[in-house]
């Protein structure tokens, strides 16, 4: 180990007392920028300090007043007369109680309403009183609505500032409910004039100081220029440029909007920003009343406030900058000499190792820390040459491991992907697209999207005898895999029941599909949480009656001719419900200028716009009868169109699938 006379604490101490014999060589140089920097942070703790006492001076005299109305609220005698407010002994008694309230209010006034009568008692110091109420409140009063609002809100302590007309003052009102056995019998309290606390909080003589209180939109309410107080802006009076924000600059107007915001978001903290203030760069301190509503605002001219002396300050912070050059310069070259010089030779050393060249010599030990240092690292630099070897046995090891685990991934992904590229064609190989053009040509389209490689929508086409023919669209709960195998089930059941029923009603294709369904999942446990539910529309179209019969499950049917669109309305449970459904068929004549569409909830619910929300029934419904017109291929694209820019940049959420035809001609 080092000795204490050769160490870094020894060679430290004498570096010091080196620097501290130059510290007495005269100043030659001044740091204003030090100066600025300190007078930067008083001014900024004065503006803090003078604003928070602002604000308490006006806070203080609200709290006071505010514990005595609420025991004046309180009282039993207040409760008693309200109950029974006809009754002249008790409103005698708590109208001589009261006297003490009137003396220790800082107004030497207090109020009383009674929600029964809506009496307005008004007592003040100095003033006759014969015990009859000022006015009385009334609901349909706009200036009586205040008291109705505070009724219905609850609020057992409201702080108000208001005008009362009939009174001719406008204080901050102090409103507590008062309650017995749960019910609001009225209400009480007190006002308080800020005309004084306003006066007293100008009255300055800091010089460079300007105080001011301004409202949520930045309208004066007190200012050291009177001219400039914007006098019944809280009523909405006209304020014109008697704000704070018009006296800036207008680039710095969101700058003091974002002050103010953070001010009003923490009330018991103040915030300070540089303002151009009369083309002068003032620093300008908030706080926010939210009691009041009111900001207390200090802006302070640093170049004219008397936040420091600067006679002495200037020369005691040239004669500290001055010893502090010094002393850092001899301190650089003490630590150069004595131990940045033998640490970089042991750092050339370290580099050397790092780089792999373990053979390296160190450094001599000079007998202090920086030689335990090198021999230290010297014994490390063996343990990390045995460990470097060891690790890299390990990595070869693992990644030999890793590569063989990679290749097992990519081979089962692929097999998966295969799988449901195989899904897929078996999926579109079961829909009837031949059918549907062998029947109906040109006269129909389909818009198939499902969401994934493989879906939980198809539609199916089943023609008969006299050129009828069913058509419908089953929606599968879930997407994907899973959504797909569901159709599976679905198709087996809807063949199965068309072979028993055949096509002529469509809610007994439905009917008998539930109960397939029923059967084939009866066995099975499923999650409680899985949904296997099925959204289910068919449509049975005859044109020998010129008739089309559509029974729908949780499904409608829409049909248009360009000047209308009528929904015809499915069950509003869809298959494989929790309870047993009973359809029914609607039956609507065929009319060859109408064009007819079932559509799943996937179109419809597709999130878009500039909210995010569902496309929506409404806007569907706009859509078909704004291209129902339209020749069917054109009317497919224009669909398609529509729904790509109301998606916009959100992801499909569901499968899609509609699909429209139309009969030409009936026989």
């Amino acid at each position: 180990m080092a000795t204490w006379g050769k160490g870094l604490r020894a060679k430290a101490v004498w570096a010091v007392i080196g620097a501290c014999l130059l510290i007495f060589i005269p100043a030659a140089a001044m740091g204003w920028q030090l100066v600025s920097g300190v007078q930067e942070h008083f001014g900024r703790a004065f503006a803090l300090n003078f604003t928070q006492l602002n604000r308490q001076n006006i806070l203080v005299p609200l709290s006071r007043d505010l514990a005595l109305a609420q025991r004046f609220a309180d009282s039993i005698l207040m409760q008693q007369w309200l109950s029974q407010e006809d009754n002249p002994q008790d409103k005698a008694l708590l109208f001589r109680e009261s006297e003490g309230y009137l003396k220790d209010f800082s107004s030497h006034s207090f109020f009383i309403i009674s929600t029964q009568s809506g009496a307005y008692y008004y007592r003040e110091a100095n003033k006759a009183f014969d015990g009859q109420p000022e006015y009385t409140l009334k609901a349909n009063n706009p200036d009586d609505s205040w008291f109705y609002n505070v009724l219905a809100n609850g609020q057992q302590v409201n702080i108000n500032v208001n005008r009362d007309a009939r009174l001719q003052t406008t204080r901050v009102w102090l409103n507590i409910l008062i309650e017995a056995q749960g019910k609001v019998l009225g209400m009480a309290g007190t006002g308080i004039d800020l005309t004084q606390f306003i006066e007293q909080f100008i009255a300055t003589d800091e010089v460079g100081v300007t105080p001011m209180i301004i409202d949520e939109q930045g309208a004066f309410q007190a200012h050291p220029d009177k001219d400039t107080i914007a006098i019944g802006s809280a009523a909405g009076a006209e304020v014109q440029q008697r704000t704070l924000l018009a006296q800036l600059p207008e680039a710095q107007q969101a700058r003091l909007r974002t002050l103010m915001a953070e001010a009003k978001k923490n009330p018991q903290q103040v915030s300070l920003d540089h303002f151009t203030l009369a083309d002068k760069r003032q620093l300008v301190a908030l706080s926010f009343i939210p009691e009041l509503s009111w900001y207390v605002v200090t802006a302070i001219d640093l170049d004219a406030a008397q936040i420091l002396e600067p006679g002495w300050l200037t020369l005691s912070l040239l004669a500290f900058i001055l010893i502090l050059v010094l002393l850092l310069l001899a301190l650089a070259y003490a630590v150069e000499r004595l131990m940045l010089l033998p640490l970089r030779r042991l750092q050339s050393s370290a580099s050397a190792i790092a780089n792999g060249n373990y053979q390296v010599s160190l450094p001599p030990s000079t007998g202090d820390e920086i030689g335990d240092l090198s021999t230290a690292f010297g014994v490390m630099a063996n343990k990390v040459q045995t460990h470097t070897q060891e690790l890299e046995n390990k990595v070869r090891s693992r990644t030999c491991e890793l590569e063989a685990a990679n290749q097992q991934m990519r081979q089962a992904h692929q097999q998966i992907n295969d799988s449901i590229d195989y899904a897929s064609l078996i999926q579109k190989a079961i829909l009837p697209d031949q059918q549907l053009k062998q029947t109906l040509g040109e006269q129909h389209f389909v818009l198939w999207h499902p969401r994934d490689v493989v879906g939980g929508d198809f539609y199916v086409f089943h023609p008969a005898e006299h050129g009828r023919y069913l058509v419908g669209v089953v929606d599968c709960a879930g997407h994907g895999v899973a959504g797909a195998l569901m159709t599976m089930l679905a198709r087996a059941a809807l063949d199965h029941a068309i072979h028993d029923s055949g096509i002529a009603s469509p809610a007994t294709i439905l009917q008998q599909t539930d109960l397939i369904l029923r059967g084939m999942m009866q066995d099975c446990e499923l999650p409680r949480g899985l949904a296997t539910n099925m959204d289910v529309g068919l449509a049975c179209v005859m044109p020998d009656q010129q008739q089309l019969v559509f029974a729908g499950a949780k499904m409608s049917l829409y049909h248009s001719d360009g000047e209308q669109v009528i929904e015809v309305k499915g069950h509003r449970r869809p298959l494989l419900d929790r309870r047993l459904v009973e359809f029914s068929d609607t039956q609507i004549p065929l009319q060859p200028e109408h064009i007819y569409y079932l559509a799943t909830d996937g179109y419809l619910d597709q999130a878009g716009g500039d909210k995010g929300f569902g496309l929506g029934n409404s806007r569907f419904c706009e859509l078909l009868k704004n291209h129902a017109t339209l020749p069917l291929a054109e009317q497919a694209q224009s669909l398609k169109l529509a729904l790509e820019e109301y998606k916009g940049d959100f992801p499909q959420r569901d499968d899609i699938t509609l699909l429209a035809f139309k009969v030409d001609s009936l026989k």
